[in-house]
């Protein structure tokens, strides 16, 4: 079945389009009620049905005869460490981790908060929580200890599972200290943490709260699968936000591990046995749907990088990956390559490795920019989807797809919407706007299986976020439009579209062309006031390493190619070199707090920031253009 077949046959019968995805997992229950609609405004696939997703993800390999297939191979160049597990290794060791959690007293429905590097354990407390029915909620490793307070008073969790530290390039990060900070600063009380002690950095744990995690299983029982409703809560993710404020994301357990088994071979063409690499990290929605839940329930082997794709230690990191471990399928975020492209632009260290059993690189997180998206072509001749979809969302909403039969790529745009997703482009009034005009991007109701139902403990913020700005449907806040062949095109979020003496422009068009320009390794546009034309952009650039000109060298060819590319309606004067752009650690830009910056206005650090010197550096260059 192509992508035009499998589309319309959804179009068709929704409902039984899901129920037959659906019966591709192992139900303890079988389910009769195909949709539900909820009182928050959202809903819950397969109500009536009853599964565990870690006995399908894991367990289920196993009684099959395939407990001996590798299913996570770990890899972290930071910490010179190397492991391989299979389905069998990891049942062990989740079936036993779940054991000494529920020696501790943790049942289904509590909540349990993991702090963690990306280490193998963080992903078997993922998966012991699914065994046991608790509701985990990952927190980013090395977030400070007042967001980390944060979460747990809004999650109040049983239990904390930590690690002693974690490992950036140069430095350990003490993620123990931070954690004690965090309860302290908490208002929840919790009563038991589970600590992984990781070589090299062992820290004192706190009687009677802190166990040590390795002894703790040692002496535990393993335990089975807790058969759960489908609508039960898998986990709760907070948004990493680029405001500094987070929602509690809900993800129930029936329609996401629907959505995601579907996906792995429809989207990305991937199947039983075949090597499948997220490079991301747990601490997102990325990391719980494709480095551990997706491709596990799918029959994959999945790789977890404790690395960067620079640095650890050049930026022939990501190709020595893909050929030691013989990745079919890449899937990461523009900026991983921007960086990779900004260091080695003629990929002379890509000529070290055979990718000969490479098939795809997949990325999303950001908006693909095409001068991107055709770099990466080039160098590694493979075909370069960018798709798109949200931590709300759960997995993809628009893509290309390797398992329909591959549409033609269209450099700039998402793609097309996955079944499930009836995408439109709105205008104010909520009307339906043609074909080529932008306006905000909006979900049909009901989502697909795999979308959050609501947020946690807060309908109404649910409504008031998502629902209440176009009635009827999921207001995504992002800004695109379909061109003639009904590819989408995700510009920018719906607050970055800026109003230039009359003229909407968005500035996602304009970073287009500004990434086109000579010596441009990356780049961000942003609207700030002015006293003429209400807002004007500016666009600050990041040179390739290589680059030896001057700044106004850089900012006369940008500004040229803008004036080629969009016109003078642009109106783009400023140009500011920067030495990096601050980015939250999933790699998105913080658009909002530059603007505010820009025209002075009082700004949240997020928690989620990557580096928060670099908005002293960003700071500085306003000032001195005396903003």
């Amino acid at each position: 079945m192509n992508y035009e077949q499998s589309f319309k046959l959804w179009q068709s019968d929704g409902e039984a389009f899901w129920s037959d995805a659906a019966k591709a997992l192992q139900w303890d229950k079988p389910f009769k009620t195909a949709w539900q609609q909820a009182p928050s405004g959202g809903g819950h696939w397969f109500p009536d049905g009853e599964l565990n997703l870690c006995y399908n993800a894991v367990d289920r390999h196993v009684d099959e005869g395939r407990g001996e297939q590798i299913a996570l191979i770990y890899d972290s160049p930071v910490s010179n460490t190397k492991a391989q597990y299979s389905f069998a290794d990891v049942q062990s060791e989740v079936a036993k981790l779940a054991g000494a959690m529920q020696s501790m007293g943790i049942v289904q429905g509590d909540r349990v908060v993991i702090y963690m590097p990306m280490i193998p354990q963080a992903s078997f407390a993922m998966l012991a929580c699914a065994r046991l029915g608790a509701i985990h909620s990952v927190v980013f490793g090395g977030f400070s200890s007042l967001e980390l307070a944060k979460r747990i008073d809004d999650a109040q969790p049983k239990l904390v599972m930590s690690a002693s530290h974690g490992i950036e390039p140069g430095r350990l990060v003490e993620y123990k200290p931070l954690l004690d900070e965090a309860l302290a600063q908490a208002a929840h009380q919790v009563d038991n943490c589970l600590i992984w002690q990781r070589p090299g950095c062992e820290l004192t744990l706190q009687a009677g709260r802190d166990r040590d995690w390795a002894s703790a299983v040692e002496v535990s029982a393993p335990v089975g699968c807790v058969s759960l409703p489908s609508t039960h809560p898998l986990y709760i993710l907070y948004t990493s936000g680029t405001t500094g404020i987070s929602k509690g994301v809900v993800r129930d357990t029936g329609g996401y591990a629907t959505a995601l088994h579907w996906s792995m071979e429809a989207i990305y063409g991937a199947r039983q046995g075949d090597v499948f690499w997220a490079a991301s990290d747990i601490g997102w929605v990325v990391g719980h749907s494709y480095i551990v839940y997706g491709p596990l329930l799918a029959g994959c082997t999945t790789v977890m990088y404790e690395g960067k794709p620079v640095g650890t230690p050049d930026a022939g990191a990501f190709w020595r990956v893909i050929e030691e471990y013989r990745v079919k399928v890449l899937f990461t975020a523009p900026t991983a390559f921007r960086a990779i492209k900004k260091e080695d632009p003629r990929a002379e260290l890509l000529e070290q490795y055979n990718l000969s059993h490479f098939e795809a690189l997949f990325l999303a997180g950001e908006r693909g920019d095409p001068d991107t998206l055709r770099w990466a072509n080039k160098i590694l001749d493979r075909v370069v989807i960018d798709h798109w979809w949200q931590t709300e969302l759960g997995w993809p909403a628009v893509a290309n797809f390797r398992g329909l039969g591959l549409l033609p790529v269209e450099y700039g745009s998402a793609g097309k919407p996955v079944p499930g997703f009836d995408v439109v482009i709105l205008d104010e009034q909520h009307n339906e706007l043609p074909l080529g005009e932008g306006g905000d991007i909006a979900i049909r109701l009901p989502l697909a299986p795999g979308s959050f139902p609501t947020l946690w403990n807060n309908d109404e913020g649910f409504r008031k976020s998502y629902l209440d700005a176009h009635p009827g449907f999921y207001n995504t806040g992002d800004y695109g439009h379909f061109d003639q062949h009904g590819n989408l095109y995700v510009m920018s979020r719906t607050d970055d579209i800026i109003n230039v003496a009359g003229h909407r422009l968005s500035t996602g068009a304009i970073e287009e062309a500004v990434g086109e320009a000579d010596d441009v390794a990356e780049c961000a546009v942003i609207g700030v006031a002015d006293p003429l034309k209400g807002t004007v952009p500016i666009a600050l650039v990041v040179a390739y390493s290589e680059f030896k000109g001057s700044e106004q060298d850089l900012s006369a060819a940008v500004i040229k190619m803008v004036r080629e590319k969009i016109g003078a309606v642009a109106s783009l004067k400023t140009v500011i070199q920067v030495s990096r752009l601050p980015k939250t650690r999933s790699g998105k830009i913080l658009r909002a707090t530059m603007r505010k910056i820009a025209d002075g206005e009082s700004y949240t650090v997020p928690g989620t920031i990557d580096d928060p010197a670099i908005l002293d550096e960003i700071a500085a260059s306003f000032k001195r253009l005396g903003r």
